[in-house]
């Protein structure tokens, strides 16, 4: 499979695939039915006449033996056939089959590796109404029709997936460029839009707030927290896009040092809510990982705490030995969504913002450096976040 097609290409074309593959083995199984009971008929036109010289010999010495009055009840036996007959209530007369299954309604049909042919004379001679003539099957037939089919049907397969293959990336081009175009727009959108966020936010932390008056104070408050919005979407969206490029940086990390500057960096949106962090953080505790790339798993952990907590809520976060905790007091989710809440785009409060894609990256970060996450949640009363390593 082509490896520069995107994950969600892929996933059409397994999909698509699949469905072709699946319908064209239905075609397949069809087609090699009718060869099947077209080559099981062409061998009965074949070996018909033979039975039927069969049937006509023993219908004769029936016959001979109807004629002599009881002078000569021999049964015939035949070495390159065995024969039966039965009255016209379906009773067995006499019978020399190995193969007593015997469906008299059909002429000619085969049981096992026995060929059956049914033949009405045109008297009953002693009482017989059927004759029946069983022969043993070479099935060299079948050996020859189910190599075929295993032939042709390989080959068909392949032809039709080559085909399914083609046509599906055929279909899906003009989904790639939309997606090649939506990427560049991205991509273009968040570098542009760096530059004014740095600024703003560069700008704003040279301000000695303490010699403006409280009113101006509150607007650049105000900025200040949007400006730090928009920068963890730019950041977001900016791993997203770059996570695949970006190499890390295996380093100690000191996790203290660490969570003190992102809780530093997440205080004014905090106290925008009125919540208050409530720390656990005594001890320097070090992974080995890489430093940004925590800072972003962080970051999304303490923005869903602060998004999703209620107003003069609380965060509260531990740190012990191999152990992070981040446990807020806001909505909560019910136990049946937490298994969907690091999936991509998925977003189960849509009164609240952002776009679905902070847990997913903290998924991905995690799964980098081999951190297991544990999410505890009760609706209406909170979430825990729990990193182990």
């Amino acid at each position: 499979m082509d490896t520069n097609l995107l994950p969600s290409e892929k996933k059409s074309l397994i999909y698509f695939l699949s469905l072709y593959i699946f319908l064209a083995i239905i075609i397949l199984s069809l087609v090699s039915t009718m060869y099947y009971n077209f080559q099981k008929n062409l061998m009965f036109s074949q070996i018909r006449p033979k039975l039927t010289e069969y049937a006509k010999d023993v219908i004769y010495r029936l016959k001979e033996m109807h004629q002599s009055l009881g002078e000569d009840l021999h049964y015939p036996r035949y070495g390159g056939f065995k024969s039966a007959i039965y009255d016209a209530d379906y009773v067995k007369i006499f019978s020399l089959l190995e193969n007593s299954n015997v469906e008299l309604e059909k002429v000619i049909y085969k049981t096992g590796k026995k060929i059956h042919f049914i033949k009405e004379p045109d008297a009953y001679y002693l009482g017989a109404k059927y004759i029946v003539i069983e022969v043993e099957d070479s099935e060299e037939w079948l050996r020859n029709t189910i190599k075929n089919i295993f032939i042709f049907g390989f080959m068909f397969l392949i032809f039709m997936g080559f085909i399914g293959y083609f046509l599906t990336k055929l279909f899906l081009k003009p989904m790639k460029e939309s997606f090649m175009l939506l990427d560049n727009f991205i991509k273009d959108t968040t570098h542009e839009l760096n530059t004014p966020i740095s600024a703003i936010l560069a700008n704003i932390e040279t301000i000695d707030k303490e010699k403006i008056e409280e009113k101006l104070q509150k607007k650049i408050n105000r900025i200040d927290i949007a400006a730090r919005t928009i920068s963890n979407i730019y950041q977001d969206l900016t791993y997203l896009i770059l996570h695949k490029k970006i190499s890390s940086v295996i380093e100690d990390v000191n996790l203290k040092e660490l969570l003190l500057q992102r809780v530093s960096y997440f205080k004014i949106l905090a106290q925008s809510k009125k919540i208050d962090f409530v720390l656990n953080i005594n001890e320097d505790i070090f992974i080995k990982a890489d430093k940004k790339k925590m800072a972003k798993l962080i970051d999304n952990i303490l923005s869903n705490a602060i998004k999703y907590n209620k107003v003069g809520g609380k965060i509260y976060i531990t740190l012990k030995d191999r152990y992070i905790s981040i446990k807020d007091t806001g909505i909560g989710i019910s136990k049946e969504k937490i298994k969907d809440m690091f999936k991509r785009y998925k977003r189960f409060n849509q009164s609240e913002g952002g776009f679905g894609i902070g847990l997913n990256i903290v998924y991905m970060i995690a799964k980098e450096f081999g951190i297991d996450i544990e999410i505890k949640s009760k609706e209406k009363e909170g979430t825990e976040v729990i990193l182990r390593w």
